[in-house]
């Protein structure tokens, strides 16, 4: 085995090790215990990772990265914005019946009260996802929209409140607190909120002073 696969091995088996202490422990789990799951040491986490803020950043990363994968191969090129939106809502919707959409729910939660615990570690969370969401907001820049095309400003915007939409709407569903909210009803949402007020460059809402 090579240097360079024997450090891909290590950094495979810390990420999972870190789900599993992650999951189960929130902003308790330790570095120590993280490590010997892995079969490594805590020199070993430093090395590859930074940090224990580092190694959980990494996880969230490796958490979100195949799920943005499979939203760029659900929403062709060729779609129309409205079109995209509506092909992204589904998609959410369809993982609310993952069997994995449970424990995505509980990791959640756990990442969220390890970020309040530790800001600098929310920093570098809030970084990672911003890095993952880039995706998105590249995803959706230049697709025609009221005979418009949409800028990577407004295609930011429209991520930040698509975020806020699907999360309350999935927790709500895997909670049992959204009834009726099946899949029609997450892509009619999501057309509603891809509006034209939703789309406006904040620069060219606002009016030229007078003289």
């Amino acid at each position: 085995m090579t240097r360079a696969e024997t450090k891909e091995r290590n950094r495979r088996a810390l990420l999972d090790a870190a789900f599993q202490a992650v999951s189960r422990d929130g902003h308790r789990a330790r570095l120590d215990e993280i490590a010997e799951q892995a079969g490594l040491t805590t020199g070993a986490v430093y090395s590859l990772f930074g940090s224990k803020g580092g190694l959980v950043a990494a996880l969230v990363s490796d958490y979100l990265r195949p799920h943005y994968d499979e939203i760029e191969q659900a929403i062709p090129a060729e779609m129309e914005l409205l079109d995209a939106v509506e092909a992204f809502a589904r998609y959410y919707r369809r993982s609310c019946d993952a069997p994995t959409a449970t424990s995505a729910l509980s990791l959640q939660i756990t990442l969220l009260d390890m970020a309040l615990h530790d800001p600098e570690l929310g920093s570098q969370l809030a970084k990672s996802v911003r890095t993952q969401e880039s995706h998105l907001i590249a995803l959706f820049t230049g697709r025609s929209h009221n005979g418009n095309v949409v800028t990577s400003c407004q295609a930011q915007r429209l991520v930040t409140a698509l975020r806020a939409l699907f999360v309350g709407l999935t927790q709500g569903v895997i909670l049992g607190l959204a009834a009726g909210a099946d899949e029609q009803y997450f892509a009619d949402t999501a057309r509603a909120l891809a509006s034209t007020a939703t789309l406006i460059d904040p620069v060219a809402s606002v009016p030229p002073r007078s003289a």
